[in-house]
This record gives C-alpha cells, sequence and structure tokens, in this order.
C-alpha cells in the first residue's frame, strides 16, 4: 500500500508541473490564434484538460468486461461534470478569497458573463438531456445519440461568435520552452503536447494508484467512478483555474471549469450512450441532480447581479459535501 501513496504523490507532482507548463502554453497559443480568452479557456484549455478524465470511461468500457466497466465508465462520465460543478467552483471561489486576502487581487471575479453564461446554459440543456436518455428505450438511444455531438458543435459556434474585450491583460508570462524571445505557434504548441503527455500520464497514474487503495478499502466500483476517480482527473482544470484565478485572468479560469463541463456532458455522454446500456443508478442521477442545482445556483447569480462573486462558487464546496453526507448515510 505504501508504494501506491508514493506512487500517487509523485503523479500528484507531475500534475502540478504539467499544468503550469500547459497554463502558460494555452495562452500563448490563444495569444498567436488571435483568440479572445473565452474561447481559449472554454474550448483549447477546456477539451485539453479534459482528455484525462475522458480516458477512464472509454478505457473501463472497452476493456473491463461486463457491468464493471459499465459501472466505473457511467460514474466517470456522470463524476466529471458533478466534480467541475461542485468541488472545481468550490475551489476556485476559494482561491478568489484567499488571494483577497494577500492582497493579490480584489475580491470579485472579473468574468465575461456572456461567455461564462453561454456555457453554463448548454450544460444544463445537454445535462438534463443525459438523465433523460436514461430512460429511452434501447431501440432509440443509440440512434438518437448524435444530438449530443450537434449540441457540443453549437455550442463551439456560438463560443466563437462571442465578442468577448478583454479585460485580462495580454501581458504574458515568457514561454518555459522559449524564454530569450517572443515564440511563435509552434514552440507554443510543442509545449502543449509535453504538457498534455505529462498530465494524460501522471493522471493515469494517480488513478491507479488511488484505484488499488480503494480496492484495499473494499469501495465499489460506482462509488470509486462517482468519488475518486474524477477528484484526480478533475486535478488539471481545478490547478489550472487556481493558477490563473492567481493572475487574475478569470474568463480562463471560469472557461476552463464550465467548457470542460459543456464537453464531458456532451462529447463523453455521447460516448457512454453509445457504448453501454446507459442506465442510470438512484446515485447516478442524484449525482446529477446536484451537479445541475450548484450549476443554476451560480447562472442565476450571474443573470440577476451582473457579476460573479467568489462566495457564490464556494457554495459548490457545500453542495459537494452534501451530497457525500446523503449518500453514506442514506446509501443513495
Amino acid at each position: 500500500m505504501l508504494l501506491y501513496v508514493i506512487i500517487g504523490i509523485i503523479s500528484l507532482i507531475v500534475i502540478l508541473v504539467s499544468c503550469e507548463l500547459f497554463t502558460n502554453a494555452i495562452e500563448w497559443t490563444g495569444k498567436k490564434l488571435g483568440l479572445h480568452h473565452g474561447i481559449t479557456g472554454s474550448i483549447l484549455a477546456a477539451v485539453g484538460t479534459a482528455l484525462p478524465e475522458t480516458l477512464i470511461p472509454i478505457i473501463a468500457v472497452l476493456f473491463i468486461p461486463g457491468k464493471v466497466g459499465e459501472d466505473i465508465g457511467i460514474g466517470a462520465i456522470l463524476g466529471a461534470p458533478f466534480m467541475l460543478s461542485t468541488l472545481a467552483f468550490g475551489l476556485a471561489g476559494l482561491a478568489a478569497i484567499f488571494y483577497h486576502f494577500r492582497k493579490k487581487r480584489p475580491l470579485e471575479l472579473n468574468v465575461n458573463d456572456r461567455v461564462l453564461s453561454n456555457d453554463l446554459l448548454f450544460f444544463v440543456v445537454v445535462f438534463v438531456l443525459a438523465i433523460g436518455f436514461s430512460f429511452l428505450p434501447a431501440s432509440v438511444k443509440r440512434p438518437a445519440s448524435g444530438v449530443f455531438l450537434v449540441i457540443y458543435g453549437l455550442y463551439i459556434y456560438r463560443t466563437f461568435q462571442q465578442e468577448a474585450p478583454e479585460s485580462e491583460g495580454d501581458i504574458l508570462k515568457p514561454l518555459y520552452f522559449h524564454r530569450l524571445s517572443t515564440p511563435d505557434l509552434k514552440a507554443a504548441l510543442f509545449q502543449d503536447l509535453v504538457a498534455l503527455a505529462g498530465i494524460i500520464m501522471a493522471a493515469r497514474f494517480f488513478v491507479k494508484s488511488i484505484e488499488h487503495l480503494a480496492a484495499a478499502w473494499g469501495v465499489e466500483p460506482l462509488v470509486f467512478s462517482l468519488f475518486i476517480a474524477p477528484i484526480a482527473t478533475e486535478l488539471p482544470e481545478k490547478f489550472n483555474s487556481i493558477m490563473w484565478i492567481r493572475r487574475q485572468k478569470d474568463t480562463l479560469a471560469l472557461g476552463n471549469i464550465s467548457g470542460a463541463m459543456v464537453f464531458q456532458s456532451s462529447v463523453v455522454v455521447f460516448v457512454g450512450v453509445v457504448c453501454t446500456n446507459w442506465i442510470l443508478t438512484r446515485q447516478a442521477i442524484f449525482s446529477a441532480v446536484v451537479a445541475l442545482a450548484s450549476t443554476l445556483l451560480v447562472f442565476a447569480h450571474m443573470k440577476i447581479h451582473k457579476r460573479l462573486m467568489p462566495q457564490v462558487l464556494l457554495s459548490g464546496l457545500l453542495f459537494y459535501i452534501l451530497y457525500v453526507v446523503l449518500t453514506l448515510r442514506y446509501n443513495l
């Protein structure tokens, strides 16, 4: 067991270093492509850092036979947006408050509300649809699953149509792999790929170490995939967002989370519907409802007040704790 603890710690360090490389490189990539921060955060960064958790359900469904593979796959698919909309939002809010008290930034989050509202609205719609698909006849699910890809394509189109005037500044830290002069797009992309490789490999080792520890503790596959695996695989989004919040690049920070939520609830759900029976248990549906409630609270706050305070994001931690307590107490 000690070996897996050591592997987990080393993997976590590699993830942290790789995330620093990735956030640095993705900003330069967006700048070189002439993209505003909404697109860079919600699409480029979100899809890139979503790769680790995307691999888990695919590998589970394709290579673990029977119900165990399906349980892990479906749990990981639903667990990712659940963790992002509760734990990741909560940690982002906590980071903003922490850096505010250290006098590193103002308390209010300076986000582009149109970009973030667009992300959250798409997530709510497509995630409700994902739950609804669980109740459809088997003969309808797979033929109709293409709707999730259509929705994600529409989301990308809408995000590119957003005219987001930058208020976060264009001063970037030098590219780590090209510090002596202004980097070109190839240098930024190369660092992106190296960072992503580090994130993916380290996340896999981290999940593997936790999987063995979970087995030693007698944790069920579905519980593991809902509770434990997403915490590990969502580390890239969490750490990337915290780094951007520290630098007052809030649209990048929140877009990284919300964009990944849309990707996970559309493209990855499409994989789940095609590759499994997509029958959701009571526990899985409850996690989805909690994720929607946390998201709708943030969305409503932005629509009513036209701003975003970190205290609202902090409520995501309360939703996460509520889910854990109720699940463990009532065996939902």
